[in-house]
């Protein structure tokens, strides 16, 4: 089976090619006009995909050795995501698969992102997935195969944007969430205690006031305080947004009485989460699932197993297929 991923939910514009169990090609085109504005600005991002994406789905069959005669299907990201940019993706895809005569397959970004660890790891149900990103951070419970029930989800801000606002407010480029990351690995994560919301409380998740309570700070410091001490004060606000995500993990993990637990996303990039996430399930004897860094951030190879997976599934779609911007329940 030989599937041909499109991923453009939000400022990538990604094509794959995932044959047997192998990724043959995953381009990514990423979109740097965004970085001057300090987040993504949707109407940018739709011009830069209509710009980018036939030479990048050019791209990922010619490094794939593919025509579109091999393909068996083509999958595409139809949401959650910005509606211009999704509708970019969608329509092309569409394009190519009435025109080759091709099955076409719709696929959920957050599914995508939680099946990339079937990329490098066996298929292993039921179990717990921690998906963090831009926009999105939840708990979900996958007893089969795209059966998925939700455990838990943020009120307010995901971790990424946690991550990327308060970047912001310490004057760091945009993305900020990899630059705290980095910044963290060489400061003291115990500089100062701030807020972990909601740590103790069920399995939704808050970031809002970690956001004001690092301002607050900021500003009662001052500049040259901050620029001092800025890679404790990374270290520390990492300290206290990775605290929340693990501690919810483990309490799913324990309510579904799992033994399989998984994190997705681009936030699973974090080495902090990441180190905390492996010596909670080397203690706990847990079996854990983390993707290759270059499948956690959005990228079209996640897409292109999943559409896989639906097609074994027997799960296709038509041209009726439509885009959507948000996700209310489940996944």
């Amino acid at each position: 089976m030989k599937i041909l991923g499109i991923e453009s939910s939000c400022d990538e514009t990604a094509a794959s090619v995932y044959a047997d169990g192998n990724i043959l090609s995953n381009i990514i085109a990423s979109q740097a006009v965004h970085q001057k504005f300090g987040g993504v600005v949707p109407e940018l991002a739709s011009r830069a995909h209509h710009k980018s994406i036939t030479a990048t789905v050019e791209q990922a069959l010619s490094e794939a050795r593919t025509g579109l005669g091999d393909l068996d299907g083509i999958a595409v990201a139809r949401g959650p995501g910005l509606m211009g940019s999704l509708l970019v993706g969608l329509s092309f895809a569409k394009g190519l698969a009435v025109s080759n005569h091709i099955p076409l397959i719709g696929v959920n970004h957050i599914d995508a992102h939680m099946y990339a660890n079937f990329i490098e790891h066996k298929e292993a149900y039921p179990f717990v997935a921690l998906i963090v990103s831009g926009g999105h951070t939840r708990l979900v419970y996958t007893e089969k195969i795209f059966q998925h029930k939700l455990l838990g989800k943020t009120r307010d801000d995901a971790a990424g944007e946690a991550f990327d606002k308060i970047g912001k407010i310490l004057n760091l480029p945009y993305p900020a969430g990899p630059v705290v990351d980095k910044l963290s690995r060489d400061g003291d994560g115990s500089f100062h205690q701030f807020p972990r919301s909601m740590i103790h409380k069920g399995l939704d998740f808050s970031f809002s006031g970690l956001k004001t309570s690092v301002l607050y700070y900021i500003q009662e410091k001052g500049e040259t305080y901050v620029q001092h001490n800025l890679n404790d004060i990374c270290a520390s606000i990492s300290e206290a947004i990775t605290d929340v995500l693990v501690e919810k993990l483990k309490k799913a993990a324990e309510k579904t009485g799992v033994h399989h637990i998984l994190i997705a996303g681009g936030v699973s990039a974090n080495s902090m989460l990441r180190q905390k996430v492996m010596s909670y399930a080397k203690e706990s004897g847990l079996n854990l699932m983390i993707p290759s860094i270059q499948y956690c951030t959005d990228n079209a190879a996640m897409i292109a197993v999943t559409g896989a997976l639906k097609m074994r599934e027997n799960i296709i779609d038509d041209l009726t297929l439509k885009p959507f911007a948000r996700i209310e329940k489940g996944c």
